[in-house]
């Protein structure tokens, strides 16, 4: 073998290992092979929409979900559509104990109906804790203005009530009344638990609110509402 040679085999060992380093897409450019891909497109849609759904407090509206979950409208739709059958046992598995709704605009797991004394039993027997001073400064809140939505309370509190309102609904003080049409925001009411604790009949037996506080009366102002 001459020296010619042996140069020109070299160079194809080289060239077929820079070849192997890198990986050629359709669109013609050359990424490195080493670089970590982003594997969210990846992951089943079905997939990425349940995660979404078990951490939102209240109902996500499809174009908002198609948006988190990186997904087309139509596919969201009809992912949606599948885990409904699913969880209502009309798939491959069994029926479950949650379901998946449209309300107010926007989706949202709930227990479902039958076992909601179930729910409450196992809250119910739960070791008691005092609740927060953030706690009580929203239940009050809640109280004196309901029914009031997630966001006037975080306006009147300027703070962020998120956890809050989940642990005031996990004690059975607070409840969700209805959906807001226009915007789907659950408004939040108190419940006769709470009259319990408080000693009182009816929740218009809650002692005067301060003159220096508005008194809801005469609705919210627009800067409050969101």
């Amino acid at each position: 073998m001459t020296d010619e040679q042996t140069v020109t085999d070299d160079e194809a060992v080289v060239d077929d290992a820079a070849v192997a380093g890198e990986q050629t897409v359709a669109d013609g450019q050359v990424l490195d092979a080493g670089a970590a891909p982003d594997t969210t497109l990846e992951t089943p849609l079905a997939e990425r929409v349940e995660a979404i759904l078990l951490i939102i407090d209240e109902p996500i509206a499809l174009v908002a979900l198609a948006a988190a979950v990186h997904a087309p409208v139509p596919a969201v739709r009809q992912t949606l559509e599948s885990l409904v059958e699913d969880y209502d046992g009309r798939g491959r598995g069994p029926r479950r104990g949650f379901e998946l709704r449209e309300v107010g605009g926007g989706w949202r797991l709930y227990v479902r109906e039958e076992h909601d004394d179930l729910v409450a039993e196992f809250i119910g027997g739960q070791a008691p804790a005092r609740l927060s001073q953030a706690a009580l400064e929203t239940l009050a809140v809640i109280a004196y203005k309901q029914p009031v939505t997630r966001g006037q309370v975080a306006s009147i509190r300027a703070v962020n009530v998120d956890s809050v309102v989940r642990t005031l609904l996990a004690r059975g003080l607070i409840t969700e009344l209805f959906a807001d049409a226009e915007t789907g925001a659950i408004n939040y009411g108190t419940t006769d638990q709470l009259l319990q604790h408080l000693g009182i009949n009816s929740i218009d037996e809650l002692p005067p609110i301060s003159p220096l506080l508005d008194d809801g009366a005469e609705g919210f102002d627009e800067g409050t509402l969101r």
